[in-house]
């Protein structure tokens, strides 16, 4: 993943002085312990959606929860960046990664924003520099989710637009003989 971030062209912290770190380890290990506080609202966000397809049932998308929050967590901290990036696009109206990535985004940064609020800030400390590194927590979090949110609703638009076989017979399976045109 952290070479995905590297991928990124042309992405560059905010310059206010200096580049602001990536998120923290503190922060990482706060939004570690609060995964199952994270999965009970991301549950309760899918939840309250419309079902667009049985595969967007909460139901059935729980059980991603562990192996996502896994695989974005593990992503964290990378590098500074500028842009979060675009949200994910669907083709396809039944992906249902639609509304599962938006919701997750959304448990993420109230977690996010929780974990930064309970962190004690130097009264030493610049205003400017605790809001920059603030910002950029939640930027990095959301480039981070949103580039694997575009990969994961891709791949599903993609298996989605693959056209179907007609079904072959089964080998030695009799094969129905259309009569001749004509005949009784």
């Amino acid at each position: 993943m952290k070479q995905l971030h590297a991928a990124a062209a042309g992405v560059t912290a905010p310059a206010l002085g200096r580049d602001p770190a990536s998120m923290s380890a503190h922060l990482l290990q706060s939004l570690q312990a609060m995964r199952p506080k994270i999965r009970a609202r991301w549950e309760a966000l899918l939840r309250i959606e419309r079902l667009h397809t049985p595969l967007a049932n909460p139901d059935t998308l729980v059980f991603m929860f562990d192996l996502t929050l896994d695989e974005v967590l593990a992503a964290l901290p990378g590098r500074a960046v500028h842009s979060p990036g675009p949200r994910p696009t669907c083709r396809n109206h039944h992906n249902p990664m639609r509304d599962y990535f938006p919701a997750l985004e959304q448990a993420l940064l109230e977690a996010l924003i929780l974990a930064q609020a309970a962190e004690p800030v130097p009264k030493s400390r610049p205003h400017s520099e605790t809001v920059a590194e603030r910002v950029a927590a939640v930027t990095e979090l959301c480039f981070t989710l949103r580039l694997i949110a575009r990969r994961e609703t891709a791949a599903f638009d993609q298996m989605c637009r693959q056209p179907t076989r007609p079904s072959q017979p089964r080998a030695g399976a009799p094969t129905r003989r259309r009569a001749p045109h004509g005949s009784n």
